[in-house]
């Protein structure tokens, strides 16, 4: 089995609906890999084109078993400072070719792409950009 880590790069959303009339929304993004779990930076009022440039770590293993489905979901959600944070939308992106070419290769990228978010109903809901590189180890801070 090879380790290494899958670096996932959030760039930004567009065209994702505001649930509430007269108010921005303050988006931000929950990302899972496998049991891991990263959250992203708060777009304060940005509303439906909010954009981060972050940059997120997930140890990543080849090959993962068999219960492994090598797949990233994004969950978009609504930062709000009274109630509950509200969903806004998600994505599932499967990342095995990346971590299996980075195992085979010693490092692989899939450059920046658009991918489609939806609701829980599968209805679509705007588009969010990321990019994935996947290193043999933790590359040196920058």
């Amino acid at each position: 089995m090879a380790s290494g880590i899958l670096e996932v790069v959030l760039v930004d959303c567009k065209g994702i609906r505001e649930k509430e009339f007269l108010v921005k929304m303050n988006p931000f993004v929950v990302i899972r890999y496998g049991n891991q779990e990263c959250k992203s930076s708060v777009a304060g009022g940005e509303g439906k084109k909010p954009v981060w440039n972050e940059k997120f770590m997930f140890n990543a293993e080849y090959p993962g078993g068999e219960d492994h489905k090598y797949k990233l979901t994004f969950h978009i959600m609504d930062k709000h400072k009274i109630s509950d944070d509200v969903f806004v939308g998600e994505t599932t992106i499967y990342v095995k070719d990346v971590v299996s070419l980075g195992v085979e290769t010693g490092k692989a990228e899939l450059r920046r792409g658009k991918y489609r978010v939806v609701l829980l109903d599968k209805t679509y809901a705007g588009e969010i950009c990321v990019a994935f590189l996947r290193h043999p180890h933790k590359p040196p801070e920058q």
